[in-house]
């Protein structure tokens, strides 16, 4: 090949190169950032079926399935379809003293299966004896804890009904952190309001 044509060439690519390089980039990287998530104020109304012996309120952006309904074993779904978020609710009867201290034993053993996720436990309980609601609240810290909020709740002699609160994604609690505050909030209102048939 002759030299001319060589030489052409590599001043071709050296020509390239550098004008390729002229324009100076200013990159900077983007901090990390969360969900940005805008909620609606606050609503409750009055959940009542005569399917389930106890009324609640709740939030109005929320819908309640019942999944289950037989007179040992009644399970129900309350609903955020705006955030993919479920609570899931199972209500015993309760006969003997001895059906409380197992219903107790098996929330215990289901909140414990999250332990290995969790870096700490909020424990809190809510009384109101005039209204015979007993109940004891978990929040479970941590980024990978799939249920972050669970509870129980009963009169003590005749109704016990369990809850906990679960996410339809992969734990990342961090930045979910504002969609789990606002869910649980809505719980703690349920207890509040809660009330049993007899």
């Amino acid at each position: 090949m002759d030299k001319r044509i060589i030489a052409t060439l590599l001043l071709l690519l050296v020509g390239a190169s550098l004008t390729s390089c002229h324009h100076k980039v200013d990159y900077t990287p983007k901090p990390e950032a969360y969900l940005r998530f805008d909620f609606p104020a606050k609503e409750y109304q009055i959940y009542d079926t005569a399917a389930l012996p106890f009324t609640f309120e709740r939030a109005t952006n929320a819908d309640v399935n019942i999944k289950k309904n037989e007179p040992r074993d009644k399970w129900v779904d309350i609903l955020y379809p705006d955030y993919r978020g479920v609570v899931f609710l199972s209500y015993k009867p309760m006969y003997t003293a001895e059906d409380l201290r197992g219903q107790i034993d098996t929330s215990y053993e289901l909140l414990k299966m999250h332990f290995d996720f969790s870096s700490g436990v909020d424990e809190r309980q809510y009384i109101d004896p005039e209204k015979r609601v007993y109940a004891t609240t978990y929040l479970l810290k941590g980024a990978n804890v799939a249920s972050t909020y669970q509870f129980w709740v009963t009169d003590s002699a005749h109704h016990f009904l369990r809850g906990s609160l679960f996410l339809d994604c992969t734990p990342n609690n961090d930045s979910l952190a504002p969609v789990l505050d606002y869910l649980q909030k809505d719980l703690v209102h349920l207890l509040e309001t809660l009330q049993w048939r007899k």
